[in-house]
């Protein structure tokens, strides 16, 4: 009876969710007011005010959207493989999808985080979290491109990730599955959790210069799930706040075990103490293997590192590090206001947002009003911590922005609204319906120091009625308000990749001009580029043939190519001569077990290629260059293995027929 007595609320939030979204609401064509088309039409020729970088979900990929016309512009190859773009196909990109347990072709994308400089987002870099085989990886705003990915060691679902501190000195990942360690013997039964799982929070040094990452630390916790998190600013500088559920420490259904206290903990961890500590020398070294994976623009080309220790602080050990605040129920988001005095907690089966004080939490701290510990962790009293509660909010809150006014957005995901307040008088202010179940909210700069008060768009997690079907896989949906009066109007529908969690958006003037047109190809160090098609060759080296291809407008150099046996390993290296902004080209070969690559201007790209069997082999350039496009093609003449056919190349010149017939 206890446990289905501490449930109902979760199995009425699931009938009330169940209900609402069984039919169109009637007055969901009548939300959209008349100016909305022009408040979202961005003219031909004109730019976005914004980029929107928004996260993938289970599609391993970074989106790129433009608001406030909702236009996509681009999507990012991340953590799952793209033959369009031959990424994890070519040869230079395969090591970035390495780790320590090999390739690993896919993740689950979840969480947007961009540098910041002062708590203001700069535009240098974004960071995503791979949720699935731990991973954080970096996007370099000047190429668009994945520049780097790190594997997390003694992490067990990368989902509180990637967060960002006040000058980006760190990414921090708190682990959504606690586990044994990396070090500890896993082959334990699962029901002794409590004795044998623990969690970890792991902080990832940041290059200011490069941005190249490492984990810097990681801080041994209880075995809770970390959900979310989020760094403090300004007077909450040197403090991270994270989300924990399961406080129970449940293994089974969790839908119900670990659903069962009225309140979970918003953990506050000071991680400049935690720092200190690491200098002093207190961390423990501890052997572990993850994979450390960066692209080289210069070079074009990746490279794996394999690294075998981190350095681990287990917060038991050291007091003061570490301090827990109770917060209902089961929360999910927590979020820190500009000022970085108030963090918002959202528990996802409650029906109040409580906000609790940066000062009230440091004043508990220093009278040790505490209710007693969680696993040697002091508890704060919630009363002690407690700003306030905003009352009746809306049901099922998950995540909270803000804008320049002093402003707080809160998604509520059962009654499917979003709700205005305000931070100080945690009055509510305005509440808009959204289509449907909403998850993640993104106001522009509205995790950082410095919102903007012009836009929000609201992630949603069913789409229904929305857009056209397609089948029973439905687009996903994103919904674009506009903020700048005194009630939120909803503008735009537009649909989104993948399952959309988190993103982020920053103003495109602050990126548009730095953004790389293309690269110089007196600048490319590849080890196989050629430079111009007086360059080109193809060497055998045993059962290995390298062909240094060139692409320009409208040809290959070589076109013809013959000798290539049945058996060999061919490696394509294609360099794109062309200097001239928007013309790529790309290459490929029928019957190719990899992809095609594409390759920008002045870049050096390789394609691995396996013959299987003999005969006449046409390759051509996929991405249309100019009006002779379809004549920028040529043939690979395959000899059954053993033959006696040497190798010849050329262009342009019909070569006579070779001399040496193959072997019977």
């Amino acid at each position: 009876m206890k446990l289905i007595k501490n449930s109902v609320f979760g199995l009425s939030a699931l009938a009330l969710l169940l209900s609402m979204n069984a039919c169109k609401p009637k007055d969901a064509g009548s939300v959209v007011s008349g100016d909305a088309a022009s408040k979202t039409y961005v003219a031909p020729g004109k730019y976005d005010e914004y980029y929107n970088f928004v996260s993938g979900g289970f599609s391993g990929q970074l989106a790129v959207y433009g608001l406030p016309s909702g236009r996509l512009l681009r999507v990012i190859p991340v953590f799952s493989v793209d033959p369009e773009k031959g990424w994890g196909y070519s040869e230079e990109t395969k090591p970035m999808l390495n780790t320590s347990h090999g390739e690993v072709p896919w993740d689950d994308l979840h969480h947007v985080s961009m540098s910041q400089t002062k708590s203001v987002i700069d535009g240098r870099w974004v960071f995503v979290n791979g949720n699935n085989t731990p991973r954080v990886a970096r996007i370099d705003l000047k190429t668009f491109r994945t520049a780097e990915i790190l594997e997390l060691p003694n992490s067990g679902g990368n989902h509180s990730s990637p967060f960002i501190t006040e000058n980006s000195e760190y990414i921090v990942a708190g682990t959504r599955f606690s586990i044994p360690l990396d070090d500890q013997n896993g082959d334990v039964p699962i029901n002794t959790y409590k004795q044998n799982f623990k969690g970890t929070i792991s902080f990832i040094s940041v290059d200011k210069d490069n941005g190249n990452m490492d984990v810097a630390f990681q801080l041994k916790t209880p075995g809770v799930n970390f959900d979310l998190s989020r760094a403090g600013k300004g007077k909450s500088a040197g403090w991270f706040f994270f989300s924990c559920y399961n406080t129970e420490q449940a293994n089974t259904l969790l839908e119900v075990n670990a659903s069962k206290n009225d309140k979970d903990f918003i953990m506050a961890v000071n991680w400049k103490k935690a720092e200190e500590l690491i200098k002093a020398g207190k961390g423990k070294k501890q052997a572990v293997k993850y994979a450390s994976n960066r692209f080289d623009e210069k070079t074009h080309t990746a490279t794996s590192r394999m690294k075998n220790e981190v350095t681990v602080l287990d917060i038991k050990d050291h007091p003061g590090l570490v301090y827990m605040i109770p917060c209902p129920k089961s929360p999910h988001g927590v979020n820190v206001d500009p000022t970085g005095e108030y963090i918002v907690g959202s528990g996802k089966l409650a029906a109040i947002l409580p906000v609790f004080s940066f000062d009230k939490m440091q004043k508990a701290i220093a009278n040790k009003t505490f209710e007693g510990d969680y696993q040697g962790i002091p508890v704060i009293k919630y009363e002690a911590a407690l700003h306030g509660e905003v009352q009746k909010p809306g049901l099922g809150p998950l995540h909270t922005e803000f804008d320049d006014k002093g402003n707080a957005y809160s998604t509520m995901f059962v009654s499917s609204e979003v709700v205005k307040w305000n931070v100080k008088t945690l009055k509510v202010l305005d509440r808009q319906p959204t289509y449907y179940s909403p998850g993640h909210l993104m106001i522009p700069g509205g995790d950082s120091g410095k919102p903007t008060g012009k836009y929000m768009v609201v992630y949603n997690k069913i789409t229904k009625d929305r857009f056209l079907p397609t089948g029973p896989e439905l687009s996903q949906s994103a919904q674009l308000f506009d903020i700048s009066g005194d009630k939120m109007q909803l503008i735009l529908d537009f649909p989104t990749i993948g399952e959309p969690h988190y993103a982020q958006a920053i103003a495109a003037s602050a990126i548009r001009e730095n953004s790389t047109k293309l690269f110089k190809i007196e600048e490319n160090s590849h080890p196989y580029v050629s430079k111009g098609e007086g360059e080109t060759k193809v060497v055998r080296k045993g059962k290995e043939v390298h062909v240094n291809l060139t692409l320009i407008r409208s040809h290959l150099t070589p076109d013809n190519i013959e000798g290539i046996k049945v058996g060999d390993e061919v490696y394509f290296h294609a360099t794109n001569l062309e200097q001239d902004w928007d013309v790529p080209h790309g290459f490929a070969i029928k019957g190719a077990l990899t992809a095609e690559l594409l390759v920008m201007p002045g870049e050096t790209t390789t394609l691995k290629w396996i013959p299987k069997k003999a005969g006449m082999y046409p390759m051509y350039c996929t991405d249309f260059c100019s009006a002779l496009h379809q004549e920028m093609s040529g043939y690979i003449r395959v000899s059954p293995a053993g033959s006696n056919v040497a190798i010849s190349y050329s262009t342009g010149t019909n070569q006579p027929k070779s001399a040496v017939t193959a072997k019977k």
